[in-house]
């Protein structure tokens, strides 16, 4: 029986939220599938594919949060020196 590409995002994505702690899941879901739906059609390695896709969706969700907090810390600073 073959999986429906559905299917295996629905499993990548419940595999993605019971691994990722809730500090963590920022990205890893939303790559999760992408990924998964990706390696299923490049190959039937969806598994892999959400693997992967998580942890780019991780590292792209770091980087573009990465500005917000400083700019955070920036105005904390500020609001200390005054």
């Amino acid at each position: 029986m073959k999986a429906s590409p559905i299917r295996i995002a629905l499993i990548a994505a419940t595999l993605a939220f019971m691994t990722a702690g809730t500090a963590n899941a920022a990205g890893c879901v939303k790559g999760a599938v992408v990924g998964g739906v990706a390696g299923h059609y490049a190959g039937h390695h969806a598994v892999v594919g959400a693997v992967g896709g998580c942890m780019v969706g991780r590292h792209l969700a770091k980087q573009h949060a990465q500005p917000e907090a400083q700019r955070e810390d920036t105005q904390r600073q500020a609001a200390r020196a005054q």
